[in-house]
């Protein structure tokens, strides 16, 4: 059958039979504004009246009216199909029942409003006749199916009625609906504007989904919908509304999936397309607010990917490191999210040879800089003065863990050049953050002692300590610790500026009890890096004996 696109015909006929087409728009984008629109504010007395005579036409639903409602939309479907196949080379005669289609998806719109219901529409079969037209011919119809579905799957409503949202998302999951959402955005002409707006209704409806049951990601994955994300983030052409929201939905795959990790670069190297994407923010700020979202949308996919080891051989071979160090240079609104990128490239056992390749590609003379100066909140308004520490105190311990040898020695040798002042500004940190984390400890204490408070699990309040610069202090006093045990200038240094602060020079007293503290809630797998502070332990230990 040859397929005929009518919707030029409808809508050239529709005004004259009063069943116009509508869409659901995205966003106003000023072309529908008369004249009159820009002279004329509203008052906020006209729209609450307008929001209270809506409220007052608003008809509820009972069952009795669902069921009729479906009824008549699969009884308009299976009319719309029997035309079409008996006349399709003539869109005249099957013109009708196509406005009348999209007349009876309109009407299901009320359902909306009444999650209560969902359970009923499931029953009689509704999602399946959504999820057939959603195959229509005609792209408008199956638009208007996409907004219609979106609003079903509105996060405020299906939050309103869980019992019949469950049977709505388990229906549509059942009935294969990311399968046919990919065929949707594929097929759809973003080109145009109402089907640009439809694939952004698509986007939506998986957002939804994912929001109300987070293992939607996993059908994302298995049917190919995270490989059409990742495209159309790299998409070129102008940024728009659906290149951001794709982008946010890959994030949020990648950092609740580690199947999504993991598949990330089986049918197409996903590690390479996001940093080709990433590139683009090099020497370029982001144009706008929503630009400057999907940016950091990118950068923590890259970070989520980044937590599957096989990735980061990919993020070394594709040159992540060196873009990620180009953009600490350019110092352009990416800078923080690169930095961000190398803590995640570099940390771990896995992260051994992107440390050795970070040192032989003169990394360290872009990390130190970073490290003796936090900018300034009104300068860097991404994120905060303590991210940027913990970025880069993590990055200077990961490599002075894994570093070979000959690397290792080059970076203990910044810390004792220019006088120590690497040195000195290590123990200012460790001080700083030493006391951040006295505060906090003396405030769960103060909370400990009030009668309405529940006693924390020793595992949760460790993790709260973390949160509130413990893992900072941990990381800073991993780098005093090996670069005293590596040169006893450093050492000295450092016992010197602590008997200053705080008229004790013991680092056996002062490094030793959080170095134990760090070992004893390492995980059963990180032997390596127990021993490995173990052994430096014992050596500081040793100065006193």
């Amino acid at each position: 059958m040859t397929s005929i696109d009518v919707t030029e015909i409808i809508r050239s006929s529709s005004s004259s039979l009063n069943h116009p087409l509508r869409k659901k728009p995205r966003f106003d984008d000023g072309e529908s504004s008369g004249a009159s629109s820009s002279s004329a504010q509203p008052r906020p007395e006209d729209i609450l009246a307008a929001l209270e005579a809506e409220q007052s036409n608003f008809v509820a639903l009972d069952e009795a009216q669902v069921k009729k409602l479906v009824s008549q939309l699969e009884k308009k479907t299976r009319i719309n199909r029997e035309q079409r196949v008996k006349n399709p080379d003539d869109p005249k005669k099957f013109m009708e029942s196509e406005i009348e289609l999209d007349k009876a998806i309109q009407e299901m719109h009320s359902l909306a409003s009444q999650p209560d219901l969902y359970e009923t529409f499931v029953e009689v079969n509704g999602v399946e006749v959504l999820l057939q037209l959603l195959g229509h011919e005609n792209t408008d119809i199956v638009c208007a199916t996409l907004s219609l579905l979106r609003e079903l799957t509105d996060d405020d409503v299906i939050n309103e009625g869980e019992d019949g949202a469950e049977e709505l998302i388990e229906s549509l999951k059942s009935g294969s609906i990311i399968t046919t959402l990919s065929a949707c955005v594929e097929r759809l002409d973003e080109s145009i504007k109402d089907e640009a707006d439809g694939v952004h209704n698509a986007l939506g409806v998986i957002d939804n989904m994912i929001g109300f049951r987070v293992e939607i990601t996993e059908d994302c994955v298995k049917h190919g919908f995270m490989v059409w994300l990742l495209k159309r983030c790299f998409q070129k052409g102008a940024f728009d509304a659906n290149k951001m929201f794709a982008s946010e939905l890959l994030s949020v795959i990648l950092q609740s999936s580690d199947n999504a990790k993991a598949k990330l670069t089986e049918k197409v190297d996903g590690i390479d397309i996001l940093l080709r994407a990433i590139a683009v923010f090099k020497k370029n700020d982001p144009a706008s607010v929503d630009e400057r979202e999907y940016m950091e949308n990118l950068f923590n996919s890259l970070c989520a990917s980044l937590m599957h080891p096989p990735n980061r051989k990919k993020f070394l071979d594709g040159e992540g490191l060196q873009l990620m160090n180009l953009m600490l240079r350019e110092k352009k609104q990416a800078r923080q999210s690169a930095l961000k990128v190398l803590n995640h490239a570099t940390s771990g056992e896995e992260g051994i040879e992107n440390c050795n390749k970070l040192v032989e590609m003169l990394g360290l003379r872009t990390i130190f800089p970073l490290f003796m100066r936090t900018p300034s909140k009104t300068k860097r308004k991404d994120t905060t003065p303590d991210e940027h520490e913990e970025h880069v105190c993590t990055i200077l311990s990961s490599l002075l863990a894994a570093c070979s040898e000959t690397h290792r020695q080059r970076i203990v040798q910044k810390f004792v050049e220019h006088e120590h002042e690497k040195v000195d500004r290590a123990v200012e940190l460790f001080l700083k953050y030493k006391e951040k984390v006295q505060r906090f400890e003396l405030k769960k204490k103060r909370q400990a002692q009030e009668p309405s408070t529940s006693e924390d699990d020793p595992d949760s309040a460790y993790l709260d300590k973390m949160d509130n610069g413990l893992y900072t202090l941990q990381r800073l006093t991993l780098i005093l610790g090996e670069v005293a045990v590596s040169m006893e200038s450093a050492r000295l240094r450092e016992e010197k500026l602590f008997q200053m602060k705080l008229s004790n020079n013991r680092l056996d007293m002062l490094l030793g009890p959080i170095i134990q503290e760090y070992a004893d809630n390492l995980g059963d797998d990180a032997t390596l890096e127990q021993e490995r502070v173990m052994v430096m332990l014992t050596k500081i230990e040793e100065f006193y004996k």
